[in-house]
């Protein structure tokens, strides 16, 4: 099967049923990081990932990652820990810092792929209106005229229309990222989304409760969410409460 050369030109891609089984999912190289581009590929369910020295490369594997949020796993420990409320949450108030956290996570043992054109193109993508992050903030109260917030955990991905496709997550303190995958996922529930792309599974998003489906079933549940209608002033930057 041949792979597709991207045109710089045009921003349609191939058939996903057209991605290579070896590696998973490869679909096209080329073309470039431009928000008409992007948004047209995780449209159709396509995402870039590559390293750098690598071409730029665009993916849609089968099977594919989901959390669907009747799934999503919160043990005993981690709902002690949300009535505690130990975090601050946040939406869309430190986009680009929880990109850069994401990008120099500590407890990554492979190299980034969010390099810098990604950042850039990630960070264009917000100010657009596409992109949007949760954020985690550990309260420091020993100077109680002059509170600081520490960021310790994040996540940001794609958010078309109901479709929202997760690109990555970071945390420093404990369970921060879960926070995190938490707040997303009652968010999104009370505009009657069900579900999150979460591209690939890991044993972190196993756990979380993530399952894989087939390219087709993703491809349908992704069209049904992309048809619902979000408020723009859905994803206004406002601190989150997972108590309630």
């Amino acid at each position: 099967m041949r792979l597709y050369q991207l045109n710089d030109n045009n921003v349609a891609f191939p058939p996903v049923s057209s991605a290579l089984t070896d590696p998973n999912g490869l679909l096209a190289l080329g073309g470039d990081l431009q928000p008409n581009r992007l948004i047209n590929a995780y449209s159709h369910g396509i995402f870039p990932w590559f390293s750098e020295g690598d071409p730029l490369m665009w993916w849609s594997p089968n099977p594919r990652a989901i959390i669907k949020f009747s799934d999503l796993h919160v043990n005993r420990t981690l709902r002690k820990a949300i009535k505690k409320s130990p975090y601050k949450i946040t939406l869309n108030s430190a986009f680009e810092q929880v990109i850069k956290q994401c990008a120099n996570a500590p407890f990554r043992n492979d190299d980034t792929w969010i390099l810098p054109e990604m950042e850039s193109a990630y960070i264009n993508l917000h100010q657009l209106g596409f992109a949007h992050s949760i954020e985690v903030w550990q309260i420091n109260n020993d100077d109680a005229l002059s509170p600081k917030e520490e960021l310790v955990g994040g996540l940001y991905g794609i958010a078309i229309n109901g479709f929202f496709s997760g690109e990555s997550m970071f945390y420093s303190k404990p369970n921060a990222s879960k926070f995190a995958l938490v707040a997303i996922s009652k968010l999104l529930s009370s505009v009657n989304v069900d579900f999150i792309d979460c591209q690939l599974l890991n044993p972190f998003l196993a756990d979380m409760g993530a399952s894989e489906v087939t390219r087709d079933d993703f491809i349908d549940l992704k069209n049904k969410a992309i048809d619902l209608t979000i408020d723009k002033n859905f994803w206004h930057t406002r601190e989150l409460n997972l108590s309630e």
